[in-house]
């Protein structure tokens, strides 16, 4: 009975069986074949709902949803074209800087290509960059800012791992403030890079004028207030991780459909049923894959891995070498929700025991995540840039290598420089 039913998942997951339904199939067969009451999926699902932090996940989600409807993505490029377009450069370093905060906003790297794809593409090649620069920077400036607050994985990977709660302990807010040195090397990087390549006054820069600035500010002027409200109701202890994307949502809805006008009133019945889709899937596979998580700790699998790893690799520079490499394939192949629930329950024991802290664990994995979308043959944001622009795979990926190569080398940073993460923490 048990093989036979480990053909059958098989065959599932072959046939593109949703995955919480795979998932849920190897979690019963597991508690069945170790004669465990069944019950258990049902508490698991019953006690992941039952966390106050994760009402944070649909209010977010609901959020970037409905900025992602509005002209949020114009604004936020004109606002900083006005800034930063007279340096070197100038609109590279906007698009890489609009292309993080729009994505920590609405959680959705395909989502930031498509909306702001439209605006930058043009826009740099009017500016004087090469068609194979444009095209590699949206394609990978469209997964920058998931280590940036409020992104939803960033806090996905905060609830699993404490649900898990192995190494040391640690809050959703430390997460967030671990997450933005990292991503300043990513982006000082690709921003040190353009400058070199484009030196010698190739590009043309955008004088700075006080009038367009002042435009911009007005024009953005709703949109504007609410990374200091949130942020600073977070880190100054004014507001739980909850309250914060409560707070959000109210103000997205203030300032989207009754400031701006731009999303009618009878258009957010669907944003939120849209969004809570999302969610939905998100809640139920976790739910399930916690259930999973269950067995596996219950049958020894963790404790297994590790002496596994332990018989050929000793030392945790190696083990975080093999770590990078396993989670850019992962990325290039899974989306990151199906990463995290699947491969975090797994990873974090063999990590924790090698003396990796779960906080620098959690940027590594969500690093490599964001290198995975652009990763060549599979990765998600070249298919997704490829239909949007109307280009075959083989010129994104020509395109995207210098990136990849840039982001490589702040991944390394990232990870065999724990303090960039830890800094803030007693560790």
């Amino acid at each position: 009975m048990i093989w036979l039913g480990v053909a059958v998942i098989l065959a599932m997951a072959a046939l593109g069986a949703p995955l919480f339904a795979v998932l849920m199939g190897a979690a019963m067969l597991g508690f069945y074949s170790a004669d465990i009451e069944l019950a258990i999926v049902g508490i698991e699902l019953y006690r992941i709902v039952d966390t106050p932090l994760l009402v944070a996940l649909p209010l977010f989600t609901f959020s970037g949803y409905l900025l992602s409807e509005a002209n949020t993505s114009t604004r936020l490029v004109n606002l900083m074209q006005s800034l930063f377009g007279w340096m070197p450069s100038g609109l590279a370093v906007v698009a890489f800087v609009a292309c993080a905060v729009f994505t920590a906003l609405t959680g959705a790297s395909g989502v930031t290509i498509v909306a702001l794809g439209a605006l930058l593409m043009p826009a740099l090649k009017e500016a004087g960059f090469t068609e194979k620069y444009s095209l590699g920077l949206v394609t990978t400036s469209g997964s920058l800012g998931l280590l940036l607050v409020p992104s939803v994985p960033l806090i996905l990977y905060g609830v699993i791992a404490q649900q898990i709660g192995v190494g040391e302990s640690f809050t959703i807010v430390e997460l967030f403030i671990a997450g933005v040195a990292p991503l300043g090397v990513m982006l000082s990087l690709l921003i040190l890079w353009t400058l070199w390549h484009h030196r010698g006054g190739k590009i043309p820069r955008i004088p700075f004028g006080i009038v367009n600035v002042r435009s911009a500010l007005w024009a953005a002027r709703w949109e504007l207030p609410l990374p200091f409200v949130v942020l600073g109701g977070v880190f100054g202890g004014i507001f739980a991780i909850s309250e914060a994307a409560a707070v959000t949502a109210a103000y997205v809805v203030l300032a989207e459909v009754v400031l701006y006008k731009e999303v009618a009133w009878r258009q957010l019945s669907k944003v939120a049923v849209d969004s809570m889709v999302m969610v939905g899937g998100i809640l139920l596979i976790l739910g399930i894959a916690l259930a999973f998580t269950n067995f596996l700790v219950d049958a020894e699998v963790p404790q297994y891995l590790l002496q596994l790893v332990n018989q050929y690799i000793e030392d945790p520079l190696s083990f975080l070498i093999l770590l990078n490499i396993l989670l850019l394939l992962l990325g290039a192949m899974l989306d990151i929700f199906s990463a995290l629930v699947i491969m975090v329950p797994l990873l974090l024991p063999v990590a924790v025991g090698y003396g990796i802290h779960p906080v620098h664990l959690g940027i590594i994995f969500l690093a490599n995540m964001q290198i995975g979308y652009f990763t060549p043959p599979v990765g998600m944001n070249l298919f997704i840039a490829s239909y949007r622009f109307k280009k075959p795979l083989t010129e994104l990926y020509a395109a995207t290598l210098p990136f990849l190569l840039v982001l490589l080398v702040a991944l390394l940073l990232i990870t065999y420089f724990p303090q960039l993460s830890l800094w803030h923490l007693n560790t």
